[in-house]
């Protein structure tokens, strides 16, 4: 819950007037149960913004690809968005605790997750990779048994290097991705193990650095939602479906990933169809 800081309503045009007073402060019951009001609903949203190109922070303003989806879904299902930030570890706490509604923060579907929170249909199918600099004679990573392996706390990469028996002493665990990459170029470890996207992001704007290897895991991204909200839950699928279907999913892979469609998932697959064994 640590540097929680709330930015109030982003959006939306058209629908600030009627909702923004009305909704903020709304219990998470309350905002989910209000779906028959005409009136917009307030929702409480909350991001990890160490995670780009999903999200991040420029210049005091939160940003990235879920935030632009989940603003587009609020567009089309006629709800405000309350957005706050907080820690990756602290958001799956946070809607157990009913202190936020929905969180995007490209959180990979696990059924462990579904145990604690719902999901809604899956938005982007990813995988994991690794990065080191380039001058180091790593191939892959079963290269990096004997190595100091850095990622994030509380992720899917952490079980993946568990399951390659990287020891525990050598995984390096921090509660921002940015840090790990730090670690990597300062020399405090051997590579970066983490979501493709993010550490190709990293790799497009760092010369010393590069990927050498994709690690396919069927993992997919999805948006978390308090659980037992059925309501709310039905409103952001069929916005992500809106969206897709007018065209405005698609611009977001031009916008953030330079045209790259390998994270598309044009299907309505449901949580339960993709989430990972663990």
């Amino acid at each position: 819950m640590r540097n929680k800081k709330i930015y109030g309503s982003l959006l939306l045009a058209g629908v600030l007037a009627t909702g923004l007073l009305a909704g903020c402060g709304t219990s998470s019951s309350k905002s989910a149960s209000s779906q028959n009001n005409d009136s917009a609903q307030t929702i409480r949203v909350a991001a990890d913004t160490t995670f780009p190109p999903f999200e991040s922070e420029k210049d005091g303003k939160v940003q990235g690809f879920d935030i632009d989806m989940i603003n587009a879904i609020a567009k089309k299902e006629n709800l405000n968005i309350q957005l706050s930030t907080m820690q990756f570890t602290g958001l799956i706490p946070a809607l157990q605790a009913q202190s936020i509604d929905v969180a995007v923060a490209g959180i990979t579907i696990k059924k462990s997750r579904l145990n604690a929170v719902d999901f809604s249909n899956a938005y982007y199918k990813s995988g994991i990779s690794v990065l080191t600099k380039k001058n180091a004679s790593f191939s892959s990573v079963d290269d990096l048994k004997n190595k100091l392996v850095a990622t994030k706390k509380g992720t899917s990469s952490v079980d993946l290097l568990k399951s390659k028996g990287i020891p525990a002493q050598n995984i390096k665990q921090f509660d921002n991705i940015n840090d790990a990459y730090s670690s990597l170029v300062s020399g405090g470890a051997d590579a970066v193990v983490f979501d493709s996207p993010v550490n190709q992001d990293y790799a497009n704007t760092h010369n010393d650095v590069h990927v050498i290897q994709s690690i396919p895991t069927g993992e997919y991204y999805g948006i978390a939602v308090v659980k037992n909200h059925p309501d709310l839950l039905k409103k952001l699928n069929d916005g992500l479906k809106a969206i897709k279907d007018d065209g405005e999913y698609a611009k977001l892979f031009d916008k953030y990933f330079g045209g790259d469609q390998s994270g598309v998932v044009q299907d309505e697959l449901a949580p339960d169809k993709v989430a990972l064994d663990e």
